[in-house]
């Protein structure tokens, strides 16, 4: 049914995507497809890496690990944002494009009142995107 599952992860809270990295994982092994984990970082020295460059070899790092793990096939792709925090939706969308994903596995919080305001990273991909969305909270 799906043939490449996207799995956006924040390389810095890794312990609290970890219900969602399973679900992917799980998932990727039913449906018998590849899993895309795909990063965004900035073009400057960051909490996880120096450069871009360290960054897509960190989140590489982290899909073979999770390859060898779940006995999935597994990818990573690595985008750059000017501002994580005002460009990562937008972001997400050109990534759900390139990675040619049909279907994005992401985290997601419990909704909170300021999600009224300015809402989730899940609802922009929801709004916006052709392709199936599973949610985890």
């Amino acid at each position: 049914m799906y043939k490449k599952i996207m799995v956006p992860v924040d390389l810095t809270h890794l312990e609290q995507l970890e219900k969602s990295l399973t679900i992917a994982a799980d998932l990727a092994l039913h449906f018998k497809c590849e899993l895309c984990y795909v990063g965004v970082t900035i073009d400057q020295p960051s909490e996880v890496a120096k450069n871009p460059e360290e960054f897509e070899r960190k989140l590489s790092e982290f899909a073979e690990k999770q390859a060898t793990m779940h006995g999935i096939s597994a990818s990573s792709h690595s985008f750059i944002a000017h501002d994580i925090v005002l460009d990562v939706d937008d972001v997400l969308l050109r990534a759900v494009e390139e990675t040619g994903a049909d279907l994005v596995v992401m985290a997601s919080h419990e909704p909170r009142f300021s999600d009224h305001f300015w809402p989730s990273n899940s609802s922009k991909i929801a709004t916006h995107s052709k392709v199936s969305l599973f949610i985890v909270r």
